[in-house]
């Protein structure tokens, strides 16, 4: 449990914050009904933090409170993405500004800082709406007013009171009630407190809790939110520009937030004139960034040319190799870590206008939809994939087929990897309890689908059970993707041992060259 919240601990709550959105992506979007219904709130809050998030993944591990702050501010600010976004940005400059100074973090500036997010939030809105992500970080702010105690403490009564506002979030807002669903902005806001009080108490359940729509109506939009654009862009201009922008966008439309300082500015308005709204940024400064969506339809017009593309993500050399031959652009990544979502959408963009992606692992699929939900703002059309494993990603580029209908070859692909059992043997690095037992350090794992199945002292014996096990079920075809750590005598355990028992499985082998798994092992 943390006494002090520190740069490095700040770090922590912003990756462990959009990871959490990550996985919680979907279902917060599934809440979107206000201003309008457009299913992307729990996207925008991802792409929000994660561009956060891989801002102070750049700067230098001994950066200090004050640095940490303003570029954790700084990335939310040009990665904000749709109202909430921007809103929960801007909370996050009211955290800078208030706490940019300290290097250490107690109680009672955590709870200043929370105070001044909550109102420069609120100002940069201009119409507040309650039932809204404010109601949730105003109810957060509100609850840490007069808290004593520890840091904990504060955390705690902050992750509260944000869900006690969302719970009462459609007794305010009617088209929430309506709809049976509580505000999604709000939603992933009170991830973002749930993950601040894990950092802080160094607790980190599964998932965080999102409430589910208590109907299945298709969901109405708010009568007011009649506008027909989004528009969003940043703005290079000064502080008396900007204000007389806001008056002339509050004019023009609604749903106004506009963020920043400093000369950088992040606008966000629903218009009716697109053109109009752009026009009075050029004349305030210099828009640019610019990004307009049509909020009725969601349209998507696909880019013209480039042709049908995967995109694979690997970790190791050999892995990698056997993609690029396969045909993919290769998105390289280090074991145990995700690639930066700029890479990846490059890749998209490289591999065509229609793209599979391949995410290979459970912890890349978050990264994966969020570049696939850029590529289809700028035309492209993208499916991400449902591959856990390496050998998952093999098995589905074996049946792609370009000269296929793009969504024909995507089901062919997701049954390809839906019909390949993924194994792993990996060295326990700590003791800890397992689905299989207590394993320690320098134990053996063997793993089936991401759950540990066996625990053994020998590599070539966890191995052989383990493809003993996979093939209990069935199987014709076996792959072997020999790690970077792997003995010399492992592949040859393995094969003689399937050419003694199971002749009439097909084996493939392959260098992989990936750390931290001695073996990969696919059963089709």
């Amino acid at each position: 449990m943390l006494d002090v919240l520190d740069a490095r601990a700040v770090r922590r709550w912003c990756r462990l914050s959009a990871d959490a959105l990550g996985r919680a992506r979907a279902d917060i979007d599934a809440l979107n009904v206000f201003p309008v219904p457009d299913g992307d709130t729990g996207t925008n809050l991802h792409l929000t933090l994660l561009s956060a998030a891989e801002a102070l993944d750049a700067l230098p591990p001994g950066a200090g409170a004050g640095e940490t702050w303003r570029t954790l501010a700084r990335g939310a600010l040009l990665g904000a993405r749709g109202n909430s976004g921007v809103i929960v940005s801007q909370a996050f400059r009211g955290l800078a500004d208030a706490l940019g100074g300290v290097e250490r973090i107690g109680p009672g500036e955590l709870c200043r800082g929370l105070i001044r997010a909550a109102d420069l939030a609120r100002a940069a809105v201009a119409r507040p709406v309650e039932g809204t992500v404010l109601s949730v970080l105003s109810s957060a702010a509100d609850a840490v007013r007069h808290e004593p105690g520890d840091l904990a403490s504060v955390a705690r009564a902050a992750a509260e009171g944000a869900r006690d506002a969302l719970r009462r979030t459609p007794d305010q807002l009617p088209v929430l009630a309506k709809n049976g669903v509580v505000d999604a902005g709000g939603a992933g806001l009170a991830i973002v407190l749930d993950a601040l009080l894990s950092v802080v108490t160094d607790s980190y359940p599964e998932h965080y809790d999102v409430p589910r729509p208590r109907s299945r109506v298709a969901p109405e939009p708010e009568p007011d939110g009649d506008q027909a654009y989004e528009v969003m862009y940043l703005l290079d201009a000064g502080d008396d520009a900007v204000a007389a922008l806001r008056a002339e966008l509050d004019r023009l439309g609604d749903s106004l937030v506009v963020i920043g300082g400093d000369g950088l500015w992040n606008i966000h308005v629903h218009v009716d004139d697109a053109g109009a709204a752009i026009e009075a940024g050029i004349r305030a400064g210099r828009p640019h960034r610019v990004r307009v969506t049509h909020l009725a339809s969601a349209a998507r017009t696909h880019r013209a040319g480039g042709g049908r593309g995967v995109v694979a993500v690997a970790a190791g050399d050999g892995l990698a190799a056997l993609f690029e031959r396969a045909g993919a652009v290769v998105v390289r990544r280090e074991p145990g870590s995700s690639p930066p979502l700029a890479m990846v959408l490059d890749a998209v963009r490289r591999a065509g206008n229609e793209v599979a992606i391949l995410p290979n692992d459970t912890g890349v699929r978050a990264v994966a939809e969020a570049a696939a939900e850029v590529a289809r703002e700028e035309g492209l059309t993208v499916s991400v994939l449902p591959t856990r494993a390496s050998v998952q990603g093999l098995a589905a580029l074996a049946v792609h087929d370009p000269l296929r209908r793009f969504d024909d070859d995507v089901v062919a692909m997701t049954d390809a990897a839906g019909h390949t059992r993924a194994g792993q043997l990996t060295i326990a690095p700590r003791e800890a309890v397992t689905s299989a037992g207590m394993c320690h350090p320098g134990d053996v794992l063997g793993l089936i689908d991401g759950d540990v199945a066996l625990i053994g002292a020998l590599l070539h014996e966890v191995a052989v059970e383990i493809v003993d096990r996979m093939l209990s079920g069935g199987g014709e075809l076996v792959t072997l993707v020999i790690g970077a750590d792997a003995p010399p005598d492992l592949e040859a355990a393995v094969t003689s041992h399937l050419a003694r028992t199971r002749p009439d499985v097909e084996v493939a082998v392959y260098e992989g060259g990936q750390g931290g798994y001695p073996l990969l092992i696919g059963v089709e």
